[in-house]
């Protein structure tokens, strides 16, 4: 009997070594892409090994290819003997690109669901060069005889102020430290103390901080940049100290000039820029007015830059140079939903019964083809408080920008006849747009001369040059409008 008690032991005690081992090997083996072996964490004394989803940072390093369904693709308009040479050159440029606007540093980062490390979730900003204290780290965990915390980083060196003889810091001024201590107060207070110095000098960049204890591991970003100066216009106290408006003549004086009688009979004192690119320029009268010659048929968007740059006032309005005012036509409706809306970048209006406007549909696609984007003719959500008012990407040539923010983007003066999608296209993601009703402005007849329509109009070479231009400045697969 004894013998059979002393097999089935040995049975049962086999049993249990097999499962131990089994189930050791499950936990403990190395995880799958986004799984991190960690310890949940509780106010109770027990603690249990589980595997949850990583913390990242993940990348999107292989974006998913655009389609051109119905559309050409933008190199289609490229001479084949230069495309591999452009694709080579814009290639570079792209990356340079995302160098420049951070997007290198994209990454995702998701919060642990349960962790005994508190940390500024969201990070926080240091400026380049510059030590900085870390805000928010602490350990919350249960009692034990010593506790150990380590953060680690990149691109700068930490380090705990002020530090006393006998405190267990471990890599004082390096990019990995260490802070040990058999008490959880005092841990805590060094941790007050630790503080971040990045080491390389970029006006915008980022760090990602590692903040670990045991198993735990949490990431938070840091942002190093280079602190900017407020600019900032006087609006002063009526609506000629807070607009400027903005035209752009070629060759039809006659028009500009019933324009600019009309904006005078509503606003007699408001600046008015004018650029003017015609072949045989002749002067334009009028007070409070500045005329600018350009050389000849410089075009459209060269046009829009020059007046921009000489605008003094927080806002400006554009308006086509045969346009007319209305008798309700007003200036005010335009600042005052800008002035509500301090986010706001462009306020589109409409010509006639024409409120021109659309949505710019954008797919980055692979790094290496390029992004696909349609316009589509719709309006997006509504602007609150401003019954008619929606955000949109684009709106028609009669609009209100904010001067700052437009000067930005500028208007690419290569463009020179056919020339406004694209300047929502420069802007999309930058500028924040709305259409409104019934900002209105007036259109005179058309009286284009044979001179006139022969530039307005351009050759099918200048439209090729210009979609070539567009697949590489825009990096673009397709391009649809």
């Amino acid at each position: 009997m004894n013998g059979s008690r002393k097999i089935v032991l040995i049975l049962i005690l086999f049993t249990v070594i097999l499962l131990a081992l089994f189930y050791s090997d499950f936990i403990w083996s190395k995880p799958s892409a986004h799984i991190v072996r960690t310890s949940s964490y509780s106010n109770s004394s027990k603690t249990a090994n589980i595997l949850k989803p990583n913390i990242g940072p993940f990348r999107n390093d292989n974006p998913t290819p655009c389609s051109c369904q119905k559309t050409d693709p933008a190199n289609k308009y490229v001479s084949k003997d230069e495309l591999e040479e452009m694709q080579k050159r814009r290639a570079e440029e792209f990356r340079q690109h995302q160098i420049r606007t951070g997007r290198e540093n994209d990454v995702l980062i998701l919060a642990p669901a349960n962790t005994p490390l508190q940390y500024p979730i969201k990070g926080f900003r240091v400026t380049p060069m510059n030590k900085t204290r870390i805000p928010g780290l602490a350990l919350q965990a249960e009692a034990r005889p010593v506790y150990k915390v380590t953060l680690r980083v990149q691109k700068g060196l930490l380090s705990v102020l002020d530090e006393q003889f006998g405190e267990l810091v471990d890599g004082q001024n390096e990019k990995e430290l260490s802070i040990s201590s058999s008490s959880l107060k005092q841990l805590n207070e060094l941790l007050s103390r630790l503080t971040y110095t990045s080491t390389v000098y970029h006006i915008k960049t980022q760090d990602l901080a590692y903040f670990s204890f045991d198993n735990h591991e949490v990431i938070f970003p840091i942002e190093i940049r280079r602190l900017s100066v407020p600019v900032l216009f006087d609006p002063g106290k009526d609506v000629n100290s807070q607009v400027t408006v903005l035209i752009k003549v070629f060759l039809r004086y006659k028009e500009l000039n019933v324009l600019i009688q009309s904006i005078r009979s509503l606003y007699p004192k408001i600046k008015i820029i004018v650029a003017d690119d015609s072949l045989e320029p002749e002067k334009v009268k009028g007070e409070n007015i500045e005329h600018y010659i350009m050389p000849p048929a410089q075009g459209w968007f060269a046009g829009r830059n020059l007046a921009l740059s000489q605008v003094t006032t927080k806002y400006f309005l554009w308006v086509d140079d045969d346009f007319v005012f209305l008798e309700n036509t007003n200036i005010e409706s335009f600042v005052k939903i800008m002035e509500a809306n301090p986010e706001l970048d462009v306020v589109g209006g409409q010509v006639e019964s024409n409120q021109f406007s659309f949505r710019l549909e954008y797919e980055e696609g692979s790094s290496d083809e390029g992004g696909c984007i349609t316009r589509v003719m719709r309006t997006g959500a509504p602007l609150p408080g401003f019954d008619g008012c929606f955000f949109v990407d684009g709106v028609v040539n009669y609009f209100m920008g904010r001067t700052e923010a437009v000067r930005k983007v500028g208007f690419d003066p290569f463009l020179k006849r056919v020339a406004h999608t694209e300047f929502f296209i420069d802007a999309l993601g930058d500028l924040l747009v709305v259409t409104c009703k019934d900002l209105k402005i007036g259109h005179q007849k058309h009286s284009n001369t044979n001179k006139y329509s022969s530039y307005r109009h351009p050759s099918k070479s200048d439209s090729n040059a210009k979609m070539t231009h567009h697949f590489f400045k825009n990096h673009l697969k397709c391009i649809k409008y």
